[in-house]
């Protein structure tokens, strides 16, 4: 299924995507697949599997933490792959988080290729914008491969309208000024971000803000097509030394979210 077909999915059920990120390697290569299909079968639409790097300038505290677990474990990118072919080969769409600096020394076309070859939708890139990654959207585009862009509070209207533009499968907003991270409260900055956005396209808007409750999955999901966990999933693995109960924490908190998005 593509992450198109899961918005679509959604949107007939009147709700919300639950769209849950956890990164490769982490705690271990299988330890994290066998995590994201626990939050998998717990109710997460789409998975973001993170790519492991070295100067994570855009991560809080705690994925930076797992993102150093992960490479003090010797992860390498093939082991990215192989996580994002066992989690899409569940039926759910899977898609890569990365900063650019992996996928450019890797070999664009290249991982195109090999991230399709494995099942994988798309990429999610943080740092690479629309007007610097044209050797990216030819790849993804050759492919049909999703490119998912980010949009920000602080972007003007003219940059989210080019920014969308270059989007498909949905768009990304960032609402919360600074590094990721679990929080008590959403952003105030979320919905105005999400209204401006949709205002000039018609592709799906998925939040990230560090929500960590079903509350709070439901607050965003009033607003915004999709809903955007991932801090507060890599923190039930960081808190339990075992995989069991770091699994058991994981789809507690899945299903807690998954209800939250239905019932907004």
């Amino acid at each position: 299924m593509s992450v198109t077909t899961a918005f679509e999915k959604a949107r007939a059920d009147e709700r919300a995507v639950l769209v849950g990120y956890l990164p490769a390697g982490f705690p271990t290569v299988e330890g994290g697949i066998e995590a994201m299909r626990a939050i998998v079968d717990a109710g997460c639409d789409v998975i973001e599997v993170g790519l492991p790097y070295s100067d994570p300038v855009m991560d809080g505290p705690t994925i930076q933490a797992a993102a150093q677990r992960a490479l003090g474990g010797g992860v390498r990118t093939r082991d990215v792959l192989r996580t994002v072919e066992a989690v899409a080969a569940t039926g759910t769409p899977t898609v890569v988080m990365t900063y650019w600096n992996p996928i450019e020394k890797y070999g664009v076309a290249r991982f195109a290729a090999d991230l399709a070859d494995a099942g994988g939708s798309g990429l999610i890139t943080p740092d690479l914008t629309p007007d610097s990654g044209a050797e990216w959207i030819a790849a993804a585009d050759s492919l049909d491969l999703d490119k998912i862009f980010l949009v920000a509070p602080s972007s003007t209207d003219e940059r989210i309208a080019m920014t969308t533009a270059a989007c498909r499968g949905f768009v990304y907003a960032t609402a919360v000024m600074g590094v990721t991270g679990a929080r008590a409260t959403s952003s105030d900055l979320a919905g105005p971000l999400v209204a401006r956005t949709k205002a000039v396209t018609d592709i799906p808007v998925a939040v990230g803000l560090g929500v960590s409750t079903g509350d709070q999955a439901a607050e965003v999901a009033s607003y915004a097509d999709g809903v955007i966990v991932g801090s507060a999933f890599v923190r039930c693995l960081l808190d339990h030394d075992d995989l069991t109960s770091g699994l058991g924490a994981l789809a507690s908190l899945a299903d807690d979210l998954a209800q939250g998005v239905r019932r907004a």
